[in-house]
């Protein structure tokens, strides 16, 4: 008896799951990468959230940053009645590739809509993300973020996401990894329509500074591993272990005032060459020069997973990090405990990052599997300021300093009224062995 009520849940959820639409045929763009010097043919997917979700018809479930109470009165009937469509990638989204190159633009101005920003995954075949292990391994490619102002983030990243989207433990999430769904990352974010393949309706409160996004009860959390977070005036590489991966609620989230009770670093252990005492290292004309593509090289080292490095490559030049010169830090140029303990007591940052198991916790979380993420996006909680200005705003303290952008730039509304043709460019992915692939 116990089974067949299980085949009738089964059964249930799979007739309520979400649909595909069939408007817009989802054709992904391609994108080649090499994998232990061999060529992948690959393509990018456009995450769920950015795509149009509607009924049978035409009727929008989710308009602006609210939705449809006669579509969606709860998260079961949101799921049967909703078509989650197919992308126009450069039409609706700006997002354009050309062999082993991906472009990402801010602002694209459709022929219904207008998109800001993107967030894409890389595909191994049209339903299966491709996935990493990154212990003991090296991940290289260029970056060009000339084009990337204050207030702008091209980031490349990895999160513990499922590689099928979650179509296989949750059958809600029927369009799965082909449709860009089962996003999740360590700031377990609340901003995503569907969780597991359910609505997240519940609770749900539109954004008081952007018509396209908004909050629901549930936020999903899981690893992340910060390769580069950049515009043409600072970048940061950034370590966020979390306990497990999982949908949260309230306090397991870190929502409000419990940020470090959560499941997730939030914060996390950066390495941030201005931040870190280093101003003349990264920026337009100087020793790693944003005005022109660069080549970042990220090293794994050891398993378990000890330290974590950056290297650089332009003008046909290696070009090694820059090392640590601040007060209570000892002058190192990688991603280490002691380097992560000491910056945070030198800061008086609270070390969420050695209550979630330093680089030990971060070792064993990294034994799933990752997908890699490529995105450009705005700010609308902080403007961009912890990555390349003054944070907190009114701060002196050591550390606060980020990048030599004004506290006062950053703001959403200015930067996609300013900035709208801004874009970052990612070229020659390569993942392989130590010292191998630059």
């Amino acid at each position: 008896m116990a089974t067949l009520v299980g085949i009738l849940v089964s059964l249930f959820a799979l007739e309520v799951a979400l649909e595909i639409g069939t408007q817009t045929s989802e054709s992904h763009p391609s994108l080649s990468w090499e994998l232990n010097g061999q060529r992948q043919t690959g393509s990018i997917v456009i995450d769920s959230n950015w795509r149009w979700l509607h009924d049978s018809g035409t009727t929008n479930c989710y308009d602006g940053n609210e939705w449809s109470s006669d579509l969606c009165p709860d998260p079961e009937k949101c799921s049967q009645n909703c078509y989650l469509e197919g992308a126009d990638y450069s039409g609706t989204y700006g997002i354009s590739s050309s062999g082993n190159s991906l472009q990402l633009g801010f602002v694209t101005k459709g022929s219904y809509s207008t998109n800001i920003g993107s967030r894409v995954y890389l595909l191994k075949d049209e339903n299966t993300y491709a996935t990493f292990k990154l212990k003991n391994k090296e991940f290289t490619f260029t970056a060009d973020v000339s084009n990337l102002p204050c207030g702008l983030n091209g980031a490349l990243y990895f999160v513990a996401m499922p590689a099928d989207g979650g179509k296989s433990k949750y059958p809600l999430a029927k369009p799965g990894a082909k449709y860009g769904m089962g996003y999740c990352d360590a700031q377990c974010p609340h901003d995503m329509k569907f969780i597991n393949g359910e609505a997240n309706i519940l609770d749900w409160k539109p954004s008081s500074n952007d018509e396209n996004a908004g909050a629901g009860r549930y936020g999903t959390c899981c690893t992340e591993m910060d390769i580069w977070e950049a515009n043409s005036q600072a970048t940061a590489y950034t370590v966020h272990a979390c306990s497990k991966n999982a949908r949260c609620e309230g306090t397991e989230c870190g929502d409000d005032d419990g940020r470090y009770n959560g499941i997730c670093d939030k914060d996390g252990c950066d390495f941030n060459s201005w931040r870190w005492g280093n101003k003349t290292f990264f920026g337009p004309n100087l020793i790693v020069d944003s005005s022109k593509p660069v080549t970042v090289v990220t090293q794994f080292i050891g398993d378990p997973l000890t330290e974590i490095r950056r290297i650089y490559v332009q003008g046909g030049k290696v070009i090694q990090n820059s090392f640590t010169n601040i007060s209570g830090v000892a002058s190192v140029d990688s991603i280490t405990d002691a380097f992560c303990n000491e910056n945070k007591v030198a800061t008086g940052d609270t070390n969420d990052f050695k209550a979630k198991g330093g680089m030990s916790g971060f070792s064993k979380a990294l034994d799933t599997e990752v997908v890699l993420v490529l995105s450009l996006w705005d700010d609308h909680t902080a403007n961009m300021l912890w990555l390349d200005s003054t944070y907190p705003t009114d701060s002196s303290a050591l550390g606060a300093s980020r990048g030599p952008c004004a506290i006062t730039s950053g703001e959403p509304k200015d930067v996609e009224s300013a900035s709208a043709n801004a874009s970052v460019k990612f070229s020659d992915i390569k993942f392989g062995a130590i010292d191998s692939t630059y």
